[in-house]
């Protein structure tokens, strides 16, 4: 019986938003109104392409978008959250859900060299097209009426907890951690002994103490641990596999 970490990416692996710390890589480093105006609720990805776009026809290189990338922080503690998880892969499964994308998220850890703890990343699809434009698409369609049209984080872990079923892996124990409001939906398919961790002063932090206040409410069975550094995950994470 192994334990799963569930980490969502940004402000949770990373101490900064990816989306937006890549305007970092324009010369203005900012973007002008007609685009940032054209964000519609929800719709982030479809946005985001619009950003990309843009940050293309400015003549930024594949390679200088990938650099500044590759200089966002993590978050404190995470460094050692995830070489923990790196040394003990016999006993820890780690899995990303997140709502950035798939180059944003391989070049960060492949420059950090934390690949080796990540063993599956679930994020928007994200390539450069032959103008050497980054376009980048929805993950999944759902009907979840909770989540960004692009992507229900709780169908994801409840099909990647199905198929590792299947594959006869049970998880002991799952800890999933997070800030925001679409970490939220995921949080109802944990079970009574799984800990959901929503970082200290964070938008998910909030939403879980409303539902905890409600006495109706018994979609979260999960215990709930705030976090303000990896080093709070990594000491549960430690008490779970009894290290």
């Amino acid at each position: 019986m192994k334990t799963l970490m569930v980490f969502d990416f940004d402000h949770t692996v990373v101490d900064d938003n990816s989306d937006t710390w890549v305007i970092r890589c324009l010369p203005s480093q900012s973007l002008p109104d007609s685009v940032k105006k054209s964000y519609r609720k929800g719709y982030w990805t479809e946005f985001m392409g619009r950003v990309m776009k843009y940050i293309g026809e400015q003549q930024v290189s594949p390679d200088s978008v990938r650099s500044v990338m590759e200089a966002i922080p993590f978050t404190a503690g995470m460094t050692d959250l995830l070489t923990f998880i790196s040394e003990h892969k016999s006993s820890i499964d780690c899995i990303i859900i997140s709502d950035s994308n798939t180059m944003f998220i391989d070049w960060i850890l492949q420059a950090s060299g934390f690949q080796a703890a990540v063993d599956q990343v679930f994020t928007n699809p994200a390539k450069f097209n032959e103008l050497g434009y980054m376009e980048v698409q929805c993950y999944h369609s759902h009907d979840c009426r909770q989540c960004p049209v692009n992507l229900c984080k709780r169908k994801v872990l409840e099909l990647y907890l199905s198929e590792q079923s299947g594959r006869g892996v049970q998880y002991e124990q799952v800890f999933y951690a997070g800030d925001g409001g679409n970490d939220l939906c995921p949080t109802s398919c944990l079970r009574g002994h799984d800990v959901v961790m929503p970082r200290e002063g964070y938008t998910l932090e909030k939403l879980l103490a409303k539902m905890e206040g409600e006495e109706d409410d018994c979609s979260l069975r999960a215990r709930v641990i705030a976090w303000s550094s990896g080093t709070d995950i990594l000491k549960e994470l430690k008490a779970s596999i009894q290290l």
